[in-house]
């Protein structure tokens, strides 16, 4: 199966909306691996957005997601990244269709809840950076005969 990176940002975990977003994942039929609860530190924080460390809203960027706890997680499924970006919608909430996480839970660009890995290559990369590969936890969904052709 394939693998993507999800985080709750600060924002909806000081909202609560963590296991609002763990549903509709789940719902969905992705299966969770990995997840943790934590303050990220500055290092991790810098290989993350590493492709914004030159641009000029990165500084509030950094201060933002460092500002408290965000909910790292990993999920599993059959092309995983393009059906994660589609649940959790366009990055600006303004612009996310209804139905989506962003279009649902969140009112602007700044504050959109939730960032998901835009690529698989993204995804491997962002996966390093936050989970040792021991920290992943695959196993068989009881109800993945059901999903799956």
């Amino acid at each position: 199966m394939d693998q993507t990176f999800v985080m709750v940002k600060p924002d909806g975990v000081a909202r609560g909306l963590i296991g609002c977003i763990i549903m509709r994942l789940e719902r969905k039929g992705l299966r969770l691996v990995a997840a943790r609860l934590e303050k990220l530190p500055e290092k991790r924080v810098m290989e993350q957005y590493r492709e914004h460390l030159d641009k000029p809203f990165f500084p509030s960027l950094r201060h933002f997601i460092t500002s408290g706890p965000c909910f790292l997680m990993v999920w599993e499924g059959r092309d995983v990244v393009p059906v994660v970006r589609a649940l959790v919608g366009l990055t600006d909430p303004a612009k996310a269709a209804p139905g989506t996480i962003r279009g649902d839970l969140a009112m602007d660009i700044g504050r959109n809840v939730v960032h998901a890995s835009d690529t698989p290559e993204s995804a491997r990369r962002e996966i390093s950076i936050h989970f040792p590969e021991s920290e992943l936890c695959s196993y068989q969904q009881a109800d993945e005969p059901f999903l799956y052709e």
